[in-house]
């Protein structure tokens, strides 16, 4: 199973830079986030995957994510849902033999930070209810946090930065004892450069001076069978990379 996350920072400015991604990577599972359009404003290139069960859900300029499900995996189109905290079109999931995935957008928290603290506080609440009944689930996204100091580069580190606050790594730590790992740092536990944004200049994203922000987080039952995990510094000219993760044969939870 392979699981491809990425926020494209305009999915109007990118339509081709995606379609070519999907077309090379070949995702079962994609999740865009930050596509910054309507549904009537989605360049008519991505309306037409055949290959794909999509849901995009948006708002004009601003936010919006998105969901592709592969129709080598899903038959039949699975039915898209918004979790309970989903606000300002930020988060959509769809369920596939009985794995629910995820595409989420959190809020960046720079003009609202308590706004961006209840969303990780409902996104904890959401995991934690599918632990307690035993049921899978994969999260995928920019969740606007480094995770751990490390999770900054060294020149990029600022103690007061939104981002890298302690009550934000607080939350997202509780996200993952409700049950979650995560699948990239999981693979490459001692990899220090490993980010996926870069600020656009000075040449940050060619030298490697970023953020991790973007994550695939997958119940352990899952995350046990995961092979593979690679950021595509290389690929688009959004800010972000593209993430993808390749899991094994989906275990019961």
């Amino acid at each position: 199973m392979k699981i491809a996350t990425w926020n494209v920072n305009g999915i109007r400015a990118r339509a081709g830079q995606v379609a070519d991604w999907l077309a090379a990577e070949r995702p079962d599972i994609a999740c865009l986030q930050e596509i910054k359009a309507t549904v009537e404003q989605i360049p008519t290139l991505l309306l037409s995957l055949d290959d794909y069960w999509t849901c995009w859900h948006g708002a004009k300029g601003y936010s919006g994510v998105s969901l592709h499900v592969s129709k080598r995996i899903a038959p039949e189109a699975p039915p898209f849902r918004y979790p309970p905290f989903d606000v300002e079109s930020r988060a959509v999931t769809a369920e596939i033999d009985g794995v629910t995935y995820a595409s989420i957008y959190v809020p960046n928290g720079g003009r609202d930070l308590e706004a961006k603290l209840r969303f990780l506080d409902e996104m904890c609440d959401y995991a934690a209810r599918f632990a307690a009944r035993g049921a899978p689930l994969v999260v995928c996204g920019d969740l606007n946090v480094a995770r751990e100091e490390r999770d900054v580069h060294p020149k990029e580190r600022k103690p007061r930065a939104v981002g890298q606050l302690p009550v934000e790594r607080e939350k997202f730590a509780a996200i993952l004892a409700a049950g979650l790992v995560d699948v990239g740092r999981a693979l490459d536990p001692d990899n220090d450069n490993l980010f996926t944004w870069w600020a656009p200049w000075r040449s940050l994203r060619e030298r490697n001076i970023g953020w991790r922000l973007d994550y695939v987080l997958a119940s352990a039952s899952l995350a046990r069978g995961a092979t593979s995990s690679h950021v595509g510094r290389e690929i688009g000219t959004s800010d972000h990379g593209p993430v993808v993760v390749e899991l094994g044969d989906q275990p019961s939870a």
